[in-house]
């Protein structure tokens, strides 16, 4: 049986002494493997050894046992194998401190290979060097080995390895030979092989655009908790800006910045003062409208602006680059821009931000590919342009042709179709006509003064000015008023002359007439200032001058203050994308070497099964089926060799719910097929393959609900702490980070994560991953995982079950050695976490909380079932001195 290398975290530690192939290994060899086993104990503490050795070989084997005890504290489990010849066991004086379980006959009296056609079974144990097995039916090595294989992964869990010790040592002479019921829980290939490969490509993902970037706890923001960029990252996206930095002044007191900016408000404010003057009754027949110059007050805004918007230009083009040098922040002093140290710029918080966004990233799920894509939109949206890359958004926000545009002259005059400025006149010089008499003078005389008022409109213009250069002139209907007004007077004498309304009526339609002249030419004034001032665009100016301060706010945090912390944030996103693209690249490779190496073996597995099926179907039609022998029970040994105890119903050497024999129906155990029905494994096993011994049963399932996801879990947790390892070296230095390999330490996690699906399904969690923060018991359990029951499983070990299932590891011809004592066995009950997890109760039968204080509970493993532990007569063992030559 092979030495396979385990973890340095597991603390049994497996020795293989056997031979190998049938030949002898040399004691360089041996004292090869003695000193591989002590390089992987643990430093500290009690050493644990499970030797596996061949029982004949024992004596020869002694020197090696004695190396394992001189390195300080160890406990020694010794699974000798084979003897089937021996009528004793010599033990070397050695093990007398250690703990042996002899196995005369993994297969307990059934043979080891299923027979080929035209062969019989044989019975009888075999030295694992013995040949391969052919028609003499002794099981091979390779059959040995797999029919060991489950005792010896049971024996390598710590707590059973210590429960089976303990047990032998209250077992005279410390020998025992193990009588067995072990139920095995796994998965077929076909579903380990499709939730693996399952489980890689969802890790991996595919190369899809990653969506837009949100910030935590941004408003509007419907981004989950999982997508949001933290809020220690967003203000280097240019998402927020830190609260204690939000209206703060960028702008020295006093200095060149500040001063054009102020001229430019006094500018404005002067302007739309000016506006406010022009704009009411007072602007047309008051003082104030005369005095005040509106296009030189546009003219001076204009020229403020300009200064002030070429001011904030030269600092952005001064400022220009990835980084502030001190040079710089000296020029940006002088034109009056203030940037101070502030414990806010500092770009110690980017780290932590950043390993919190990505863990965040992979806890939730994403692929790595997702997350190498949204950590790559991350670098691009930190990383620091330059404060001259926003010119451009300068020159939106305030073209440099606005100053230009605000000092142009306009024309000033009322705009409108004819008619609208010619119909009011003409009705109200036409009702102030009719007033019999007198209305053909008032209405004539109502229409002249329209007239008259509309050329006061054009002489209080708001764009006139001394300058000639400023004035914009303009122009008025006041023709067209007078013809209307004259037109509609002389209509409205006649229909007074002709409808002779009273007195008191052309008395009140006179003073209709007046009054709304009078409002009709303040709506035409006030109409025609507004449309004049919103075509010089002064509001624009307004928002121009805002929007420049914003500007300049931003690119102090994002391109002076925040520069350096930006280019770490861009620098180390950058690094960690290349990290976890790397863990998918090599997640990827792992994946297509195992579907090469799966195409390779299912094409030498088709050449190879073409040419067994021609030999089958050549053989069988020269010999016929072979019988299986009959299986074994603890009443059919008594009988024969004058051991038994009481009657037919007894329990034999197991007595007192220790010993056992097979099911009290004589049939195999409840789900599965029994390994010497030859009829029946026939249907599943193919010529000359390894059978079950008769103590194993065997349960596959196909995979449950919760295997993928728990792969998946624990393959982002293990590229989570390979990616921890790399985090200080991100922060030291991101390109020196970025361009590190991770391919090693994510393929080691792969080849773990594959022998933990391998071994036992996946039910255990990976030992890297073992951490305070881990709960193991909040892993999906057995049923979850591999889709098998685990109501075998509480039967076997329910207050009923098991006593009377145990199979003695030994040949008929061997149970005569055993203790004829049923109260010197010792029994071990076990099984692993994994099987209770998530166990629907059953009581009083269920053995999960009946025998809970009986059950050794192991963490990882897919074993459960009952170990009893049963002794040799007196005679058979003897301890042997080999410096003596003498047994005792």
């Amino acid at each position: 049986m092979s030495t396979e290398r385990r973890s340095a975290a597991e603390p049994v530690v497996r020795v293989d002494l056997g031979h190998r192939g049938g030949r002898p290994q040399t004691p360089v060899a041996l004292e090869a493997r003695v000193r591989e086993a002590l390089a992987r104990t643990p430093a500290a503490g009690t050493r644990c050894f499970l030797v596996l050795d061949d029982a004949p070989d024992l004596m020869d084997h002694q020197v090696h046992y004695e190396r394992l005890y001189s390195h300080g504290p160890a406990e020694v489990l010794c699974l000798a194998y084979g003897g089937a010849d021996s009528r004793e066991l010599l033990l070397p004086h050695v093990l007398r401190a250690a703990g042996v379980l002899w196995i005369p006959d993994a297969f307990a009296g059934a043979d080891g290979t299923e027979p080929g056609p035209g062969e019989g079974r044989g019975g009888g144990g075999a030295r694992r060097g013995d040949g391969p097995g052919s028609r003499s039916g002794k099981p091979g090595p390779e059959a040995v080995d797999e029919a060991l294989r489950p005792m010896v992964e049971l024996l390598s869990e710590l707590s059973v390895f210590r429960a089976v010790l303990g047990g032998i040592a209250e077992v005279p002479h410390g020998v025992a030979v193990p009588a067995a019921r072990v139920l095995e829980h796994d998965l077929t290939e076909e579903a380990k092989a499709r939730a693996w490969r399952q489980a890689l490509e969802e890790l991996t993902g595919q190369d899809v655009p990653p969506p837009a970037l949100v910030v935590e706890g941004a408003p509007g923001s419907d981004a989950g908790p999982a997508d949001a960029v933290p809020a220690a990252l967003g203000h280097l996206i240019g998402a927020a800006v830190p609260r204690a930095l939000a209206g703060r002044n960028w702008l020295v007191p006093g200095g060149r910045a500040e001063t054009r900016r102020l001229a430019c408000e006094r500018a404005l404010r002067d302007a739309e003062d000016g506006y406010e003057q022009v704009r009411g009754p007072a602007g047309l027949f008051g003082r104030r409208g005369r005095t005040v110059d509106l296009p030189e007050r546009l003219a001076d805004l204009a020229d403020a602006l300009g200064a002030y918007r070429g001011c904030v230009a030269e600092a952005l083009s001064e400022g220009g680059g990835d980084r502030l040098s001190a040079e710089q922040r000296s020029g940006l002093l002088q034109r009056g821009i203030d940037l101070p140290e502030l414990p806010e710029a500092s770009r110690s918080a980017v780290g932590p931000g950043l390993r919190a966004y990505t863990e965040r990233l992979i806890a939730a799920g994403l692929p790595l590919r997702s997350v190498a894509a949204r950590l790559g939109a991350l670098s691009d949206r930190s990383a620091p342009a330059g404060s001259a890359a926003r010119l451009a958004r300068l020159d939106d926000i305030c073209p440099e042709r606005m100053s230009g545009e605000l000092a142009s002259p306009l024309p000033f005059g009322p705009d409108g179709p004819a008619f609208a400025h010619a119909a009011p006149v003409l009705l109200l010089a036409f009702t102030a006509g009719l007033w019999p008499g007198p209305g053909w003078v008032a209405g004539p005389l109502t229409g002249l003064l329209l007239a008259l008022l509309t050329l006061l409109m054009l002489r209080r213009r708001p764009n006139r000015s001394p300058a000639r250069p400023l004035d914009g002139g303009g122009s008025t209907r006041s023709g067209l008023r007078l013809v209307a007004g004259l037109a509609g007077g002389a209509a409205g004498g006649l229909a007074g002359t002709l409808l002779a309304p009273p007195v008191w009526a052309g008395a009140a339609a006179l003073g209709l007439a007046v009054t709304g002249s009078v409002a009709l030419v303040l709506r035409d004034w006030t109409a025609a200032v507004d449309d004049w001032w919103d075509r010089t665009d002064v509001r624009s100016a307004a928002r121009s001058l805002h929007g420049i301060d914003g500007l300049l706010a931003e690119t102090a945090v994002q391109d002076w203050l925040f520069a350096d912390a930006r280019y770490h944030c861009s620098d180390g996103a950058r690094a960690v994308a290349l990290l976890v693209r790397g863990l998918a690249d090599t997640a990827e490779e792992c994946l297509a070497a195992e579907d090469a190496g799966a195409a390779g073996a299912r094409g030498s597995a088709g050449a190879n099964g073409m040419a067994a099926s021609a030999v089958s179907s050549a053989a069988s039609s020269g010999a016929g089926a072979g019988t299986a022998d009959d299986p074994w029970n603890w009443v059919s040994w008594g009988d024969g060799d004058g051991y038994s105890h009481g009657d037919g119903n007894s329990h034999g050497v197991g007595g007192g719910g220790h010993g056992g024999g097979p099911p009290r129906d004589g049939g195999p155990p409840t789900g599965r097929t029994a390994p010497w029905d030859g009829g029946a494994a026939a249907d599943t096993l193919p010529s000359g393959a390894p059978a079950d011994p008769p103590w194993l049963e065997r349960e596959r399932g196909d995979g449950g609900p919760a295997l993928v996801p728990t792969l998946l879990g624990d393959l982002a947790g293990g590229a989570t702490r390979i990616l921890a390892t790399r985090w200080a070296a991100v922060e030291r230095d991101p390109a020196e980070a970025g361009r590190g390999s991770v391919r090693r330490p994510m393929a080691e996690l792969l080849e773990e994560e594959r022998a933990g699906l391998r071994r036992d399904g996946a039910t255990s969690p990976p030992v890297s991953s073992a951490g305070p923060g881990e709960r193991p018991e909040e892993r999906p359990g057995a049923a979850e995982l591999l889709g098998v029951s685990s109501d075998r499983a509480g039967r076997l070990l329910g207050p009923d079950g098991g006593a009377d299932e145990v199979v003695p590891l030994c040949s008929a011809e061997h149970r005569r050695m055993l203790s004829r004592e049923p109260t010197a066995v010792r029994g071990v009950r076990f099984a692993p976490e994994a099987m209770r997890r998530g166990a629907e109760p059953d009581l009083p039968r269920d053995g999960w909380h009946a025998a809970g204080e009986d059950i050794v509970w192991t963490p990882g493993g897919r074993h459960a079932g009952v170990l009893c532990l049963v002794p040799l007569r007196a005679e058979i063992v003897r301890t042997v001195r080999a410096e003596e030559g003498e047994p005792r």
